[in-house]
C-alpha cells in the first residue's frame, strides 16, 4: 500500500508548499538549499517552533564509542517507530531518561552499534529526548546525525521513536502533543513539507512499526503540524519586508513506497545501503 499522495488543496489546514517555503525564507532573510534531496531553512522560524527539550546530559547518556559527526545534507522524511515496549503508567521525566538509557544500553551492547540508533526519543509523558550524540546540535545548524533506525534509508531520515506498543492502543495525549511540536520544530528547520516528509517505518522496511493503531493517526499527525506551520510561518510573511521566489526551489522527493506484512517487530535499522551502525 502505497503513501497517500496529497494535493496542496486536500485539506483547509494544509500548509501549501509556497506559503512555508516563502514564510520560513521571510523569517530568515534566505534559504540555504540542502542540495537535491531538500531544504534547510534555519533561523528565527525553527527557533520560534523549538520544543522544551532534554538533553544526553539531562539523561545522562554515555559516551558514543567513537565520535559522531554531522553531515550538512539535510534529512528529507521524519519516520515516526514505536520502541514496541511496555505501555508504562510512569509519565515522570526520570521514567523516560531512564528509557533513553535502556535503548542506548541495548543499541550498543546488544547490537554492538556506536551509539543509541534514533536522534529523538518522545516518552509517554510527552518528554522529548536527545537521541543520538549531536543531534540537537545537527537540527538546530539544519545539518543531520546519521543514525540506526530505518534500514537503508539513515543517510536521509530523521527518527523518532514513541514510547510504547500501539498495535491496537492509542498513544497518550501528551505523547501525540509532543510529537506534533517535534515535527513542527524538524519541518520549520529543514523545510520539510509535513504531507509528504512525515512517514511511518513500514514506509520503508517490511514491519508493522509503529503499530497499526499510531500508524492510522499519521494523517491527523500531518495535518495538525501543516496547522501549526500555517499559522506560525503565516505571522512571520506579514512582518517581513522580502523574499524569494519558491518556484526557484528544487522540489521534494517522493514519498517512499509501503512494504508491510502481517508480522508485528520493530522491524529492520540497518540494511546494505546503510554506511554506518
Amino acid at each position: 500500500m502505497a503513501v497517500e499522495k496529497r494535493s496542496e488543496t486536500d485539506h483547509p489546514l494544509a500548509v501549501d508548499r509556497r506559503t512555508m517555503l516563502r514564510g520560513t525564507a521571510l523569517a530568515t532573510g534566505g534559504v540555504l538549499l540542502g542540495g537535491a534531496l531538500g531544504i534547510s531553512a534555519v533561523g528565527s522560524a525553527a527557533a520560534a517552533a523549538e520544543p522544551r527539550l532534554y538533553t544526553r546530559s539531562d539523561w545522562k547518556a554515555r559516551a558514543p564509542k567513537s565520535p559522531i559527526s554531522i553531515q550538512s545534507q539535510a534529512p528529507t522524511h521524519i519516520v515516526v517507530h514505536h520502541t514496541a515496549t511496555g505501555n508504562a503508567s510512569d509519565t515522570s521525566a526520570s521514567h523516560a531518561a531512564a528509557l533513553s538509557r535502556s535503548i542506548q544500553r541495548h543499541h550498543m551492547d546488544n547490537n554492538g552499534w556506536t551509539d543509541t540508533g534514533q536522534q529523538l526519543t518522545i516518552s509517554r509523558g510527552g518528554h522529548i529526548m536527545e537521541g543520538r550524540d549531536n543531534s540537537f546540535k545537527a537540527i538546530r545548524d539544519g545539518g543531520h546525525v546519521i543514525g540506526a533506525h530505518t534500514a537503508n534509508h539513515n543517510s536521509h531520515t530523521i527518527g523518532i521513536e514513541n514510547e510504547g506498543t500501539y498495535s491496537s492502543e492509542t498513544p497518550p495525549a501528551a505523547l501525540m502533543s509532543s510529537l506534533v511540536e517535534t515535527c513542527v520544530w524538524l519541518c520549520a528547520v529543514y523545510g520539510l513539507d509535513p504531507r509528504e516528509a512525515i512517514v511511518g517505518h513500514r514506509d520503508y522496511n517490511s514491519t508493522n512499526c509503529p503499530g497499526d493503531k499510531l500508524y492510522s493517526m499519521l494523517p491527523k499527525l500531518r495535518d495538525d503540524v501543516g496547522s501549526k506551520l500555517r499559522k506560525q510561518l503565516g505571522d512571520m510573511s506579514r512582518q517581513a519586508s522580502r523574499g524569494i521566489d519558491p518556484s526557484r526551489l528544487p522540489g521534494f522527493p517522493e514519498a517512499p513506497s509501503n512494504e508491510r506484512v502481517a508480522a508485528f517487530y520493530h522491524g529492520p535499522t540497518l540494511g546494505d545501503l546503510d554506511t554506518g551502525r
